[in-house]
């Protein structure tokens, strides 16, 4: 070996040893680093408390990062970059908003779990939650079990088969990975002229109350040691519950939607408030601000009602949230002023936004609001507080991605069982037989020949009505999974029963079948919201000319299937049955089981019916009352056997 080559050896392998010591000085530099970051992180910490943990969390947060938790976005104008990009704190699905056609549980799950990405690679990993209208049942999606709406759930009178019915379709939420379900709606509808009537238990303040038991169904019994007005969530299988819509929805001048509710402060406290106040008792997590007024000021921009009184007098911790673009809506026309609505809400104490769209307005504006004083910090901090706060008791951080394990529990049958059992309980008989010794039900399940007559006997969307699939629902039996009343009544009778249907028969038809009975099936077709204000509620046609054509031939049943009580007085006289059946969803293997004496009927009825629109509104305890049927009336019946054991 030569000298330049041992001297170049010599001096390599010192230098060699030297880079080796100095990179791994500062790998190990760089990871005592990284535990003393993670150390520090407190919030990543599960054994914390939620409060240690949220106000870590704040503490380390943008203004630009807190907006971000302050948005509610539509799942079709955004992306997993651009939750990232904005730091979006929830997405939504509107009414029939879905990742794609017939989308099964999985196809769900990965929609939600991609949104989750993007949020979880943002600098502080802040998980999403995702929300649905889940308002009876997982209703805007494919083989989900449908249950009756509220209005129905009212009738059978029976809170703890509602807190059942939380729990499944809290399951089923679950099943598609979604986190949130804007349930319950807790309105006391005073007029059935109001499109979302049937959204309402009821027209008695009481019986709304009594069924907030949904709220633990959804969310989980509160453990006794939590404070009034914290919220809870207990599990995976469990959602974010929102008591909706803050405040006097149900109260607006004739019923229209989104109206003013003219009433003095007593009246409101003593009639749409008190659900409010059972609902933060049971924990409810959020509640959703009404696009109506009371006395003049929009709900969306009311800093005494939000702020004053649900926040500091009610104590509610859990999160307040718009509705859907319920901010725009503040000015007459819409977005006329849209910096001007944000300041209004968010001054108001609404907590998170749902702006579905157009939402780089709402970062822009709110920012420019906070960095120009109009809007406190404080004001951001308490709202992006309790978002996170929620979150954190959900258990989010440690479980963001949605299990796939759960998708089982999409329309499973142990939840079609129970929403049969709804159905049966919330069936109200308001006639049986032309005199009280001839009852016409139980119909015999043994005939020569029945007839079933009306759309409504086949057609599992208008049996579900609004808020099904769609947000104004469907027609048809192609896009829900279910029994029709018409197959109902053919899985019932005796196997040697001939059963005709005709969508509208005429009279010589059902004279010349000399039918048995017939069960006629008449009512309204889906509707939600604006599109179901109606100011005449009589029986759409041609119902009026079927209970004519066929009650006027043979032995009937009228079923009326509804959101609301329907003028039927003129045709009382002629029918030999009357049935109010509500929107009885997806189950109507339900109606067949008290209409032949499986079951006994035992509802009654949660709002009044009317004789005339031109007495309404005419509630329980008017001076005016003059029903057609009282609140609370229902007939019974016996079951079969045990009419065949006397």
């Amino acid at each position: 070996m030569n000298i330049l080559s041992f001297t170049c050896c010599s001096f390599y392998k010192p230098l060699n040893l030297r880079l080796s010591v100095i990179i791994a000085a500062i790998l190990y530099l760089a990871l005592m680093i990284s535990l003393l970051s993670v150390d520090q992180m407190k919030y990543k910490d599960p054994n914390l408390s939620i409060d240690a943990r949220v106000e870590d969390l704040l503490s380390r947060m943008t203004l630009e990062e807190k907006i971000g938790q302050m948005l509610q976005v539509e799942r079709k104008h955004t992306s997993a970059d651009l939750v990232n990009k904005y730091f979006i704190g929830s997405v939504m699905s509107e009414g029939g908003s879905i990742p794609a056609p017939q989308a099964s549980a999985e196809t769900w799950v990965d929609m939600v779990n991609e949104f989750q990405k993007g949020a979880l690679s943002t600098r502080l990993g802040i998980p999403v939650f995702y929300g649905v209208d889940a308002v009876h049942g997982h209703n805007t999606v494919y083989n989900a079990t449908i249950f009756p709406h509220n209005i129905g759930l009212g009738a059978t009178r029976d809170p703890e088969l509602v807190k059942r019915i939380g729990a499944a379709t809290a399951l089923e939420v679950r099943a598609t990975g979604v986190q949130y379900a804007y349930a319950p709606c807790i309105a006391v509808c005073r007029d059935p002229r109001w499109g979302r009537c049937y959204e309402s238990y009821s027209e008695d303040t009481e019986l709304v109350q009594a069924m907030t038991e949904i709220i633990p169904g959804l969310q989980g019994d509160i453990p006794h040691n939590l404070p009034k007005g914290v919220p809870f969530i207990s599990g995976k299988e469990k959602v974010i519950g929102s008591a909706k819509h803050y405040v006097g929805d149900g109260g607006t001048i004739d019923g229209i939607n989104e109206h003013n509710t003219v009433i003095d402060r007593d009246g409101l406290m003593k009639i749409h408030m008190p659900p409010y106040l059972t609902s933060i008792d049971k924990g409810v997590a959020s509640i959703m601000v009404s696009y109506s007024s009371w006395n003049g000021v929009k709900m969306h921009a009311h800093h005494d009602l939000i702020t004053a009184f649900l926040k500091n007098t009610l104590h509610f911790k859990g999160f307040v949230i718009s509705d859907f673009e319920g901010i725009d809506r503040i000015t007459t026309p819409h977005r006329a002023n849209i910096n001007y609505s944000i300041e209004a809400g968010v001054s108001a104490g609404i907590d998170m936004f749902m702006f579905p769209k157009l939402y780089t307005e709402f970062i822009d504006g709110l920012s420019m609001l906070v960095k120009n004083e109009r809007i406190p910090m404080s004001r951001i901090d308490d709202a992006v507080r309790r978002i996170l706060w929620v979150k954190f008791m959900m258990g989010l951080f440690e479980n963001p991605y949605a299990d796939y394990s759960m998708t089982k529990y999409l329309g499973i049958q142990e939840h079609r069982n129970l929403a049969r059992e709804a159905v049966r309980k919330s069936m109200v008989l308001l006639k049986n037989g032309q005199s009280v010794d001839k009852p016409l039900l139980p119909l015999p399940k043994k005939a020569p020949k029945i007839l079933v007559a009306g759309i409504h006997a086949d057609n599992l969307g208008y049996q579900c009505g609004g808020w099904t699939i769609e947000w104004q629902g469907v027609s048809g039996n192609n896009l829900l999974k279910g029994t029709t009343i018409l197959n109902a009544v053919k899985n019932t009778v005796d196997p040697e029963t001939t059963v005709i249907y005709k969508e509208n028969p005429d009279a010589e038809f059902v004279k010349s079948n000399e039918f048995s009975y017939a069960i006629v099936v008449v009512g309204e077709p889906p509707y939600a919201e604006t599109h179901g204000d109606n100011m005449n509620l009589t029986i759409p046609d041609p119902g009026p000319e079927m209970i004519r054509n066929v009650c006027g031939v043979t032995k009937c049943v009228v079923i009326v299937i509804s959101g609301r009580p329907l003028v039927i007085e003129p045709y009382v006289d002629m029918i030999d049955a009357l049935v109010a059946a509500w929107l009885p969803g997806s189950e109507g293997q339900g109606v067949a089981d008290v209409l032949f004496g499986d079951y006994a009927f035992t509802g009654k009825l949660p709002r009044t019916w009317f004789k005339s629109v031109d007495q309404l509104p005419m509630n329980v305890g008017d001076p005016h009352y003059d029903p057609l049927f009282p609140f609370g009336f229902g007939l019974s019946t016996q079951t079969t056997e045990a009419l065949f054991s006397e």
